[in-house]
């Protein structure tokens, strides 16, 4: 029999939810700021989310003026109309003044010529070291307490957050001045590695406080990796592709961007595909365990050279993990559009640096230093001015898997997140968006969301958790098919087969909110750029 221990209650002046590298940086920024902080995380903090799995690059540009605005310049032509100027100069100032800062934490690398190399560091290291600078900043971390609602005070501004704790067995509440929310993208259980945690927990619960989001039409996006596991996408830059008799395949390069992925998918539909690295950059082979460590071992344990032997792959889906939506930012302090609740991350839209292409990489992993840090600080700077406001009454903002609306009964969550997924994920429904499967699709998540919302839930402690994922993700898919139905267009890795062409009109961000009833509109501008 499972014993329930006594509520854990928390008060302090930054919540942190999350475990990634973003979370990390947002509760290094608020502590630097003086604020008293304590993050909370689904997982632990060191081995969550995918930057623990991968070998990060940054975006870094010296600080030199001419360089730097012709990097922008580059960065926003590619953009295609969604991104901000400023906002990618504030993104390389920040991450050229803060990454240093890890030095004594992480055993950063030469480059060669003399000089220290910060922009490439190793996934599962470069964790740690975030995990014992935030610690020796004082940061509270609670491992496997995952949060499963907000609190909010009477005027709807965040209190602070609720939910329960995995190896404790207990519920937990923690009122806080502000709560930055960095929990991650949405992989849409696609099998994608580090990404099994990533649910879209975080945009969930924004959006039942009534924050908005944008650009959950840029979704589509996949990691090439051996049908038998996920790895990470670097050496697939060169590869060449079979089919199972060995005759080659005609498959456009990685930089044909969209062309690339239908190529692929297309072959992937006829048969097995394989693909063969004997192409790969010779500098590459040496320094590869170094880059991504998780990249070869699934090669080794099956007794293939990675280099050398062809082996089968598959598409991995990555929604909007190198996808681009999440929550809306309202302002330079990457405030949502909730009174006290910011966002970092891969939980924020990364229009404002990457418009409307991937950002996976090096413009991700800068992003997610520069948004962390830059939340944590304004957290913290609006606790200092408002003060924690912990006395008054705070409601919780949980609906759907924890309070039905109306019997509570069992649902299959897994089934819930299969069926969901399948719509966001399928090569077919993804790569050649049509707005009549976008519509069936539309109809068959209303379907599902009504399910969950009137009967998942009502059960606490670990089934809490679980119902809350399937509602999660089917809000998520709910979001990003209703974007992709409303952009009547193809712009960047939003591609429309009955809209081939980008309506120049269409330049502008895409907005979704709603749980049962879902919205989109179109903002003004793009940006204040465009205004101008």
């Amino acid at each position: 029999m499972t014993i329930e221990r006594p509520a854990l209650t928390v008060e302090t002046d930054v919540l942190v939810i999350g475990g990634g590298m973003a979370a990390a940086w947002a509760a290094i920024g608020a502590a630097q700021a003086g604020a008293e902080v304590a993050l909370v995380d689904k997982g632990f903090l060191g081995t969550s989310g995918v930057t623990a799995t991968g070998g990060p690059n940054h975006w870094w540009v010296p600080p030199d003026p001419a360089e730097r605005a012709a990097a922008v310049e580059r960065r926003h032509a590619s953009s295609l109309g969604l991104a901000e100027r400023s906002w990618m100069h504030a993104i390389l100032e920040t991450t050229w003044r803060n990454l240093p800062r890890l030095e004594g934490y992480y055993p950063f690398a030469a480059d060669g010529s003399g000089r220290t190399y910060y922009s490439g560091v190793r996934g599962p290291e470069y964790m740690r070291a975030l995990r014992r600078y935030a610690e020796d900043l004082g940061v509270r971390i609670l491992d496997h307490h995952p949060a499963l609602e907000l609190l909010l005070h009477q005027d709807g501004s965040v209190a602070g957050a609720a939910g329960y704790a995995r190896l404790d067995r207990r519920d937990w509440s923690a009122r806080a001045g502000a709560v930055v929310l960095a929990t991650g993208g949405c992989a849409f259980r696609s099998g994608l590695l580090g990404s099994y945690n990533n649910t879209g927990d975080g945009h969930l619960m924004a959006a039942e406080a009534g924050a908005e989001l944008s650009g959950m039409e840029f979704s589509v996006s996949y990691s090439l990796s051996p049908v038998w596991a996920s790895t990470r996408t670097l050496p697939y830059t060169a590869a060449r592709f079979y089919d199972a008799d060995g005759a080659p395949l005609d498959i456009p390069p990685p930089g044909a961007g969209a062309a690339h992925l239908q190529g692929l998918a297309r072959a992937l539909e006829a048969g097995p595909v394989y693909a063969d690295l004997e192409d790969a950059p010779e500098a590459l082979r040496p320094i590869l365990r170094r880059i991504q460590p998780a990249t070869p071992p699934p090669f080794e344990r099956r007794g293939l050279d990675l280099f050398k032997d062809r082996f089968q792959v598959a598409l991995f889906g990555e929604g909007t993990i190198r996808g681009v939506g999440g929550l809306r930012i309202a302002g330079e302090a990457c405030e949502t559009t909730v009174t006290g609740l910011y966002a970092a991350g891969d939980t924020a839209t990364r229009e404002l640096v990457t418009g409307a292409i991937s950002g996976g990489g090096s413009l991700n992993s800068a992003w997610a230093l520069t948004s962390g840090l830059i939340a944590g600080e304004a957290a913290a700077g609006r606790t200092a001015r408002d003060g924690r406001r912990a006395d008054g009454a705070a409601h919780p903002a949980g609906r759907a898997g924890l309070r039905p609306a109306k019997s509570a009964r069992s649902v299959d969550g897994r089934a819930a997140i299969t069926l969901a997924g399948t719509q966001i994920l399928e090569p077919t429904k993804a790569l050649w968006r049509k707005a009549a499967t976008l519509d069936a699709s539309r109809l068959l998540l209303g379907d599902l969301w009504r399910e969950i919302a009137d009967h998942a839930g009502g059960e606490a402690g670990l089934p809490a958790i679980a119902a809350r994922e399937a509602v999660a993700v089917t809000a998520m898919a709910r979001w990003c098919t209703a974007a992709a139905l409303a952009r009547a267009e193809s712009r960047g890795i939003h591609q429309r087969a009955d809209a081939p062409a980008t309506d120049p009109t269409l330049a502008k961000r895409l907005l979704v909110g709603g749980l049962d009833t879902v919205w989109t509109r179109f903002e003004a501008f793009a940006s204040a750029e465009a205004a101008a």
